[in-house]
């Protein structure tokens, strides 16, 4: 697993390689990397230097995804490796994205094979595998294999994601995967170009073809910054394009933002904006609507979109009342809840340590 050679690039004149991975583009000389620091142009060819490699595992509840339609009650085998492809000033994991992270890792003599990452979630009894902490279309090849060794003994996958890929990459990547949390970091191209040196459209792209061209299950996160992108006209034209070009029945979580990084100097998020947005977004017609990272019984708890019954309640990431029956109807007038469920929430076990392979 000596950096093997990456996929989604092309050769250009005088060595240079081009990796279109990413709607970046980036152009590389022998020697050098991307703008992610993870591909890399070694003789000619493009490899992924982070191949087998892991900032860290960590077994925890799928909800901390956060995924509350995907098996809820589960245990999901977290993993990332380092490197992002947008640079956003308000990263919580920004310490996992500089050259000298990536360096250290990158130099690391233990390498985990997708086999034992694999075999590892089954044995802790993990239902899924998430690809997390940093950005996964960075290490797409290491995460697709992943995905088909957990294919092969029945341990499903999850992206965590930005969103930012290209079309032909975005077909192959998400092939692999089971469900998707999509970032929605705002809903201008200001502030992806201002905050994340990226651009919004290519995230669009691939809501839309998560949302119509897969059986991927997608839950959508949207971080609300004071003074960034919390303007309630741009929360009803984000909420009132997902009613509309998505589906109703994609959850959207609301979550509040903690200074971080380059944005010390902004607060956090009020607990009334979280709740006005979740607001605005059921007006719209989502049926499924949170606020995260706050402490408040009714936004993260799941109702029934007909009758509103309680179906799922929750106290932080763990379920307190569960009430879907034959798996995803409703107990009161057996409407469908959207989402993937079991017979009985936990069933896999959980077992949320701190784990090493």
């Amino acid at each position: 697993m000596d950096n093997p050679a990456a996929q989604f690039w092309k050769s250009t004149k005088k060595d240079k390689v081009t990796c279109y991975l990413c709607p970046r583009g980036c152009i590389l000389t022998e020697g050098k990397s991307g703008f992610c620091w993870t591909r890399k142009n070694v003789q000619g060819n493009m490899v992924l230097t982070t191949y087998g490699q892991a900032s860290g595992f960590c077994v925890d509840p799928i909800e901390k995804k956060p995924l509350y339609h995907f098996y809820p009650g589960t245990s999901v085998f977290s993993f990332g490796t380092t490197g992002c492809n947008l640079a956003c000033k308000f990263c919580q994991n920004w310490h996992m994205q500089t050259p000298e992270a990536i360096e250290k890792i990158t130099n690391q003599k233990q390498k985990a094979s997708p086999e034992q990452i694999a075999q590892t979630a089954k044995e802790l009894g993990c239902h899924s595998v998430a690809f997390t902490y940093n950005e996964p279309i960075t290490f797409a090849e290491f995460a697709m294999d992943v995905a088909k060794a957990c294919r092969n003994i029945g341990i499903k996958t999850v992206a965590v994601t930005a969103g930012y890929i290209t079309e032909e990459p975005r077909k192959d990547f998400f092939k692999y995967m089971d469900a998707a949390n999509v970032d929605l970091k705002a809903f201008t191209e200001e502030f992806y170009h201002k905050l994340t040196s990226t651009s919004l459209k290519p995230v669009l792209e691939t809501l839309k073809y998560l949302a119509k061209e897969t059986n991927v299950w997608l839950e959508i996160t949207n971080l609300i910054i004071p003074g960034e992108n919390d303007d309630e006209s741009e929360i009803h034209q984000m909420t009132e394009w997902i009613a509309k070009e998505l589906r109703l029945d994609i959850p959207l979580h609301f979550s509040a933002f903690h200074p971080a990084f380059k944005m010390l100097d902004h607060q956090a998020t009020p607990v009334q904006t979280l709740l006005k947005a979740r607001q605005i977004a059921l007006s719209k017609g989502l049926r499924y609507v949170y606020a995260g990272n706050i402490v408040d019984a009714e936004s993260s708890t799941t109702f029934c979109h007909h009758c509103k019954e309680l179906l799922i309640e929750r106290y932080g990431f763990e379920i307190t009342t569960y009430k879907l029956k034959d798996k995803n109807k409703c107990p009161k007038c057996q409407t469908v809840c959207a989402g993937q469920f079991s017979d009985k929430p936990g069933e896999w076990g959980s077992k949320r340590l701190p784990v090493s392979l």
